[in-house]
């Protein structure tokens, strides 16, 4: 049986913030913690390598985990990973990709996010939420 295709999702946003201050805060295991809900991420930030997000949502621990794939910095960022929480198989074809590309526009920095292969429609679902919460924690953080 041929896995469902889930809508890509892309968003755009513009920072009034140099490429640097937002890949800083992008790739800082300590930025991340403020914006991303308190998880915690280990990474040696290289091609490659394996990434690790860990926390607790709704009182429940959670491991993410996966590979940095494309790393150039303030250009391009692009991991897959794979949830415990999602409930399906830990096997490539059910890890999602990432990829935020920064450009400069204007003296601010416009971030390109996409994530693509969405395994089931709740964690679509989910992620359109939660990268709404993500990108706009991001936003004040940068902006402040």
């Amino acid at each position: 049986m041929e896995k469902e295709k889930y809508p890509i999702i892309k968003k755009e946003i513009l920072f009034n913030a140099s490429k640097a201050k937002v890949w800083e805060v992008l790739t800082s295991a300590e930025k991340i913690k403020e914006y991303m809900f308190g998880t915690t991420v280990i990474s040696d930030w290289k091609a490659d390598t394996p990434i690790l997000f860990t926390g607790t949502w709704e009182g429940k621990p959670y491991e993410d985990k996966g590979t940095i794939r494309k790393f150039e910095p303030e250009k391009l960022l692009q991991y897959d990973y794979w949830s415990n929480f999602s409930g399906i198989a830990d096997i490539p074809e059910n890890y999602i990709l990432l990829t935020f590309r920064l450009s400069e526009q204007n003296g601010a920095t416009k971030m390109i996010f996409t994530q693509e292969n969405s395994a089931t429609q709740t964690m679509y679902e989910h992620s359109l939420e939660n990268w709404e919460a993500v990108f706009n924690k991001m936003k004040a953080l940068l902006e402040a």
